[in-house]
């Protein structure tokens, strides 16, 4: 079989099969089991495929089909142009979620430490560290194998970051940062049936689902803040599409200049302001 004739069977198994991005999963897919980038799979479309890697496409193909993530076959997901390792002890970093680090960079580009805070593969703090090198960042999770994944990602990168083990910011300094950022689990757990296979069956739950009605989960985080920023430090959080209304009011008064950043789509993805402790002069 060519590696022209492989493709167009992949994609029309894929559309039957309701994969998304049908043709771009096909090259993704074939460009990883033939070791090649997607440009080989254009300028040789009629190279043979046969032997080891004939059977590695089938084999993803099959694990596609299944409701695998491409990215969890592949081993990596692209983040702020970067290659980042994933395994399904981490989830898969969105696109959306690149808005975090444009924030922090934007609206605190002076600070010196920052803090991670679930950091999953670390592609947020790894992101901002590789960013500005004049920021020291902290990434903290929960998972001691999510971290096994953001040291990889640091060490192949070559971020200066450094881990913690915790819940939330628990183990972290008081008035340490000057940045806390966070993209928490915030899916609340009757929800989670309504998500699409590839999530709600790989990826992690412990970095998804958030306690009680989900949202809750920011009290505790905000809470953390509060006792790890310096006085003017700033806190950004990720959103769900519909959290704005519930999460923002739990910003009291010790937070000013409140903004939210909408992402591509036009959802309220980014709630980020700065932490002004009762006296402190604006």
């Amino acid at each position: 079989m060519t590696l022209h004739a492989a493709l167009a069977d992949a994609v029309e198994r894929f559309v039957h099969g309701g994969v998304a991005d049908a043709r771009l999963t096909a090259e993704v897919l074939l460009a990883h089991a033939i070791g090649k980038d997607r440009v080989h799979l254009f300028a040789h479309p009629e190279e043979e495929l046969a032997g080891e890697p004939a059977r590695l496409y089938r084999r993803y193909v099959g694990e596609r089909l299944s409701g695998r993530p491409t990215q969890y076959i592949t081993g990596w997901q692209e983040f702020f142009g970067r290659p980042f390792k994933v395994t399904p002890d981490v989830l898969i970093p969105r696109p959306e979620t690149e808005h975090q680090v444009e924030t922090v960079l934007r609206r605190q580009p002076d600070a010196r430490r920052v803090a991670d805070i679930g950091c999953g593969s670390g592609a947020i703090g790894i992101s901002i560290a590789l960013e500005r090198a004049s920021m020291a960042v902290a990434l903290s999770d929960i998972s001691a194998a999510a971290l096994a994944i953001a040291r990889e990602n640091a060490v192949s990168l070559g971020a200066g970051v450094s881990f913690l083990c915790c819940d939330l910011g628990a183990a972290f300094a008081s008035a340490a940062f000057d940045v806390v950022v966070s993209n928490p689990p915030y899916i609340p757990l009757h929800a989670l049936g309504g998500l699409p296979r590839e999530v709600r069956d790989h990826e992690p739950h412990v970095a998804l689902i958030g306690a009680g009605a989900g949202v809750q989960i920011y009290l505790r985080l905000i809470a953390d803040a509060e006792r790890i920023l310096r006085p003017g430090g700033l806190l950004s959080v990720e959103l769900g599409y519909q959290d704005l209304a519930d999460v923002q009011p739990m910003f009291g008064r010790a937070w000013r200049f409140v903004e939210v950043s909408e992402d591509l789509a036009g959802w309220p993805r980014v709630l980020s302001a700065f932490y002004h402790p009762s006296g402190m002069a604006l």
